[in-house]
């Protein structure tokens, strides 16, 4: 076995990932025509029977529309469409799973979450430029701390500007703006599971007696940092007009030199230490799910971190390259594909290794003579020539007319004769 170990590396240098190219589709593919064979002495045409109900099957149910087929059916873990609006923030939405409960925050608690919301308002940013620079213009008493003083205390400010310009009746406060300057209710919603985006969130408390794991996320920060967490609570908060927000509780782990550590492409992380507890909130859009393996090598709080990508699931960015046709996209490049046909046209497509061949097409003879004139010309005086065209036309030699009357005599003695014959 050591032997085999050996070769693992060349073979994934040589061949690449192993999901590319392991036979597990195929065995499967296997497993299912077996399923086919209802007659043991007749094990192909069961098959062969089996596989073409299959194909009529699906096709047929291409064409249902109020039937669940294959095609229409719903992702396990869709969340439903919800409704578009004007701040971001609203858009932080989940389909919850599990038994509701309701949890009632302390003032604290309730300011930062408040305030996280704020600040993660990309419409706000006019907001939150006004206020600091308020702060800075300030007189001072004593020294203290601008962004801290900015944390605590934009939420009431931006709620007396907000509602000074409602009673104004500005045109740039909706209602959603008016929603999100209101305080949210003291009592919020709880719930044990969610899906957000078509991935599923499980707190940290119910994944410990699955078997599956769902509660770690990750949050990109403002470099090319990563923050890992575990997610603790799903809480939902609730604003005037039936407008909420979902922010996720959790709990961060160090990242720093010392319990983070990145070797060969592999993020360990030690799962013991804390951080940021002052700052545990995050949109429920923001996170990003990533799973936490066992790495005894370092000890036993150790976890080795592992980036997923979802099935059916892709970030598409905007990166100028929606209007380019690209005519395949099987490969997993980023360069663009193109095909240069050059001067096609200019190219010369006669072989010059074979003698031409003229093809001659024959020209079958015809009668020339009409047997009905009112079906080839219903009036004569409808019909006028041009000068061109009466002298395009081909005049007739008294020799061709003569040879061409001798074959009309000649086909009607035929036509007579064979009549005759007919009678007697």
């Amino acid at each position: 076995m050591i032997h085999l170990v050996l070769h693992l590396p060349e073979e994934a240098i040589l061949g690449g990932p192993v999901h590319m190219r392991w036979m597990y589709p195929f065995e499967r593919y296997l497993k299912r025509l077996k399923d086919y064979v209802r007659n043991a002495t007749e094990p192909e045409g069961s098959i062969a029977e089996g596989y073409v109900v299959d194909e009529a099957l699906t096709f047929c149910s291409r064409y249902f529309d109020d039937v669940e087929t294959r095609f229409n059916r719903p992702d396990m873990n869709d969340d439903g469409i919800h409704p578009t609006r004007q701040l971001s923030v609203f858009e932080s939405q989940c389909k919850p799973l599990g038994k509701q409960s309701y949890v009632e925050l302390d003032n604290n608690a309730r300011d930062k979450a408040e305030f996280y919301i704020l600040n993660n308002s990309p419409e706000l940013e006019p907001y939150l430029n006004e206020h600091k620079q308020e702060l800075h213009v300030r007189p001072r008493e004593g020294c203290y701390n601008i962004n801290e003083v900015h944390r605590t205390e934009f939420a009431a400010w931006f709620f007396e500007k907000i509602y000074a310009m409602h009673r104004m009746q500005a045109p740039e406060v909706t209602t959603e703006l008016l929603s999100l300057s209101s305080k949210t209710n003291m009592v919020v919603s709880s719930y044990p599971a969610c899906i957000v985006n078509g991935v599923r969130f499980v707190t940290h408390d119910r994944d410990v007696r699955l078997r599956t794991q769902n509660s770690g996320v990750s949050v990109p920060g403002t470099g090319k940092e990563m923050f890992y967490g575990q997610l603790q609570e799903i809480l939902e908060f609730s604003y005037l007009n039936g407008f909420s927000v979902v922010l996720f509780r959790c709990k961060w782990f160090k990242c720093d030199s010392k319990h983070m550590i990145t070797e060969n492409n592999i993020t360990s992380i030690d799962i013991n230490g804390e951080a940021y507890k002052d700052d545990q909130f995050i949109l429920a859009s923001q996170a990003k799910q990533v799973f936490y393996i066992a790495d005894p090598s370092r000890g036993p709080n150790w976890r080795v971190v592992q980036h997923i990508k979802h099935r059916s699931i892709w970030d598409i960015t905007d990166d100028g390259l929606s209007d380019i046709n690209l005519l395949q996209h099987n490969s997993s490049s980023n360069f663009t594909l193109f095909v240069d046909l050059g001067n096609l046209q200019e190219i010369n497509l006669l072989r010059r290794d074979q003698d031409v061949i003229p093809i001659v097409q024959p020209v079958t003879n015809a009668s020339r003579h009409v047997t009905d004139d009112s079906s080839f010309l219903n009036n004569a005086d409808e019909v006028e020539l041009s000068d061109e065209e009466d002298e395009s036309v081909e005049e007739f030699t008294d020799e061709e007319t003569d040879a061409e009357n001798d074959i009309d005599t000649e086909e009607d003695d035929d036509d007579r004769s064979y009549h005759a014959s007919d009678s007697n």
